[in-house]
């Protein structure tokens, strides 16, 4: 039998390496992952009939095949001030040309701008219900930390038919394991297998220096200075990022972001702007900007 879908967002025995690496650095209790992970299986087997993952996987595909662009949205310091550059100069219908995919709490600031999100990637700790049922498609992680939060929203997952489970550990028949640590770079690694080459990736509110954003958490009420843990994390967000890069032929492409290092490739506002203007990527020159 050929592979399916599910099997190749089955990336654990690529990532193995790097979770028994990040698993040792931040003491992560091994068995509160399985457990997390058993937990979601259980809630995501409450579901209707109807709730099959190779079809909702196939559907998420079809969804993100539907635009060449795609736009990926962190909790990162420059969020806000880009969301409201692109707003003030494009309005709010601008948004609609594209696939709005967001790493957790991001959602909340789309939501409240009426941006439509068509996947949100979260671990639950930094939306509430009110974005859950906001998006499209909700990707749903499990990890040792958040047993409170599939609790808290057990409802909304068995109610809510657009639900993908991920894992950090290894995948059962109905969860998937993409690799990536943070929501943010597990959204990468989820789309390597779903996105044809010619679709252009840019990322916005994606920062990896010590500001954590405010829409990183639901108690963060402003930008502030990360704990050794929160830029350790990030650290190893870019590590993932760089390594997955080489693995993908999409252009990935970084607005406004603040960086650790150059590696990656990042464009302002402006240049964001004026390449997205005439709606035809084929034909601008993306490499002339780095």
């Amino acid at each position: 039998m050929g592979s399916t879908l599910k099997d190749e967002l089955n990336f654990f025995n690529e990532f193995k390496d790097w979770y028994f690496h990040i698993r040792e650095d931040f003491k992560f209790d091994y068995e509160r992952d399985l457990k997390s992970r058993d937990l979601l299986s259980v809630i995501l087997k409450k579901k209707t009939y109807k709730w099959k993952l190779d079809n909702i996987l196939e559907s998420f595909r079809n969804r993100i095949l539907l635009k060449p662009v795609i736009l990926i949205y962190g909790c990162g310091p420059s969020l806000e001030e880009t969301i409201n550059v692109i707003l003030s100069n494009k309005g709010k219908n601008f948004f609609d040309e594209f696939i709005n995919i967001t790493a957790d709490g991001a959602s909340i600031l789309l939501r409240e701008k009426n941006i439509p999100i068509d996947a949100i990637f979260t671990d639950l700790d930094g939306i509430t219900k009110k974005e859950f049922n906001y998006s499209n498609f909700n990707i749903v992680h499990a990890h040792g930390d958040n047993l409170d939060k599939l609790i808290q929203f057990e409802n909304e997952i068995i109610n809510f038919h657009n639900v993908i489970g991920t894992t950090q550990v290894d995948p059962i028949n109905n969860i998937v394991n993409p690799g990536g640590f943070t929501d943010g770079d597990r959204i990468l690694f989820f789309l390597r297998s779903l996105i044809t080459p010619s679709q252009k990736l840019f990322l916005i509110g994606m920062d990896f220096k010590n500001i954590v954003g405010k829409y990183s958490k639901l108690y963060i009420k402003h930008n502030r200075e990360g704990s050794q843990i929160k830029k350790k994390k990030l650290l190893y967000a870019v590590e993932l990022i760089e390594w997955l890069r080489n693995k993908i032929p999409n252009d990935l492409i970084f607005v406004n972001s603040k960086f650790v290092n150059n590696q990656l490739k990042c464009i302002s506002i402006e240049d964001f702007l004026k390449i997205v203007r005439s709606r035809s990527f084929k034909s601008y020159n993306l490499e002339s900007h780095f």
